[in-house]
């Protein structure tokens, strides 16, 4: 695909994502960052960068001095943005969830493929120390037999804030599917689903949320995931326990261990600091040296749908087969 050197980059969004990415961006010589779109300090947030702050993002995905934009805003509008953005035939990068309609997130792929543009949605658990652990960890303890995925964040009180609102976090398991991601990168595809899910508060925002799903793998193991937030839970964790015939490797936030009849093991984990960069930084290799992504839209879709099967499983109360 042609390129232009240096690559003139947009970004939609003025949060900690946006501001770690025009750092890691605008730290490349092929790079020159132009324009930001936001909803609050979109001003600050332009000055600090030497940007030009745009009133709002659809007049910035029209502009033609643009070849690429980055969207690090609420999930709600991802969807939206991004297809304007390669309708206008722009290159895209986007935080999870690539979509909160699975429908919309098919329509996103055709029409990049379409437009020839690059459609990249972030996954940086895959980049983690956690997620390289795992990988070379299962495949010495046999079969897998059951997961257990917890990821709950006491909060009190419960910030008034797009993450505490259902309209522009979406179905909890699909605004935070990085948790169903982790899962389908590491085994595959699913064959059923079943969930329940429940969101606590009157107004605008909730005060707690919390879903329980569980997942069935094509390869026989089963998995619980269970992501939840806000004023009602009184302990955080963040829990992965993979259960496999020889062993378990077991992660309790930043530490972890390897499980087995000889005994424990350290997991060497690292730091999950420099993760967006790393995402930042593979995306750049892709574009001007043809390097492979880590992930693909489709694995990106494919999540979705799992996390759309348990949308339809929570609202219907039965078990949706994939």
């Amino acid at each position: 695909m042609e390129l232009n050197n240096p690559l003139r980059v947009g970004l939609v969004g003025t949060g900690y994502a946006a501001k770690v990415r025009a750092e890691t961006l605008g730290s490349d010589s092929r790079v020159k960052l132009l324009a930001v779109s936001g909803h609050q300090r979109t001003a600050e947030f332009a000055e600090s960068f030497g940007l030009v702050a745009v009133d709002d993002w659809t007049q910035l995905v029209q502009r033609p001095d643009l070849d690429l934009v980055v969207i690090s805003t609420v999930n709600r509008d991802h969807a939206r943005i991004a297809r304007a953005a390669l309708q206008a035939n722009k290159h895209v990068v986007l935080e999870y969830p690539l979509a909160l309609n699975l429908a919309e997130g098919q329509q996103l792929l055709e029409l990049a493929t379409a437009q020839q543009r690059l459609l990249h949605v972030e996954h940086i658990e895959l980049l983690s120390g956690i997620h390289t652990a795992l990988r070379q960890g299962l495949p010495k303890l046999g079969q897998v037999l059951y997961i257990r995925y917890s990821d709950l964040t006491e909060k009190r009180p419960a910030p008034q804030r797009w993450s505490y609102a259902s309209e522009l976090f979406g179905f909890p398991l699909m605004g935070a599917v990085s948790r169903i991601h982790r899962l389908t990168d590491l085994f595959g595809p699913v064959q059923s689903v079943s969930c329940q899910s429940r969101v606590w508060g009157d107004g605008e925002f909730f005060n707690t949320c919390l879903t329980s799903a569980h997942l069935q793998f094509a390869q026989g193991s089963v998995a619980e995931v269970v992501y939840g937030k806000g004023e009602a839970l009184w302990r955080s964790e963040r829990v992965l326990e993979i259960h496999c015939k020889a062993g378990a490797l077991l992660i309790d936030g930043e530490t972890g261990v390897r499980r087995d009849a000889q005994g424990e093991t350290p997991l060497e984990l690292g730091s999950r600091r420099g993760l967006f960069a790393r995402d930042s930084a593979a995306v750049l290799a892709h574009l001007f040296e043809g390097e492979p992504l880590y992930v693909s839209p489709q694995q990106s879709l494919y999540a979705l749908q799992v996390a759309d099967a348990a949308r339809r499983a929570a609202e219907t109360g039965e078990t949706v087969h994939l």
